[in-house]
């Protein structure tokens, strides 16, 4: 190999290596934009937040690079009790959270923590749904979610 192809490949190598540091930067600013948002959602029946209850950790949210300047957001929740009547209302919340104030490119997975809810499987397949979570958000009705996620002043 010549001496310019080396050349080459070690810049080519540099700036892989630059990039892949930018993404992880910009992977964890977006971790703590969105573990500060989620970490003020209030619990549906207690007077405590999400964070406060341990549903939620620093260690829930996960952020990696996805597709062309995207990312992929996996948030996992802890409800407090393994048959929580509404661990779909705290996903819904935690995905309303995010969909109203992240306006980076971002795919979204929230699921319950594997082994902490009774019907774990059938509840992420309602969090996930975008049909369904642009209707349940669509609800006027929906005022525990509207006290959920709003911000104290």
């Amino acid at each position: 190999m010549s001496k310019e192809m080396v050349k080459i490949c070690d810049k080519e190598v540099e700036d892989l290596i630059r990039k892949r540091a930018i993404a992880e930067n910009q992977c964890q600013e977006i971790k703590e934009i969105i573990t500060d948002l989620l970490r003020t959602i209030r619990d549906p029946e207690k007077p405590n937040t999400l964070e406060d209850l341990l549903v939620i950790t620093d260690e829930s949210v996960q952020v990696q690079p996805f597709e062309e300047n995207g990312y992929l957001v996996r948030i996992d929740f802890n409800p407090t009790v393994p048959h929580c009547s509404l661990a779909s209302l705290i996903g819904l919340c935690l995905r309303g959270k995010i969909q109203k104030n992240v306006v980076e490119r971002i795919k979204l997975d929230i699921v319950i923590a594997e082994g902490k809810h009774s019907t774990e499987e059938e509840i992420n397949k309602q969090i996930n749904d975008k049909e369904r979570v642009a209707a349940a958000l669509e609800n006027p009705n929906l005022e525990m979610f509207d006290s959920c996620i709003r911000d104290e002043e």
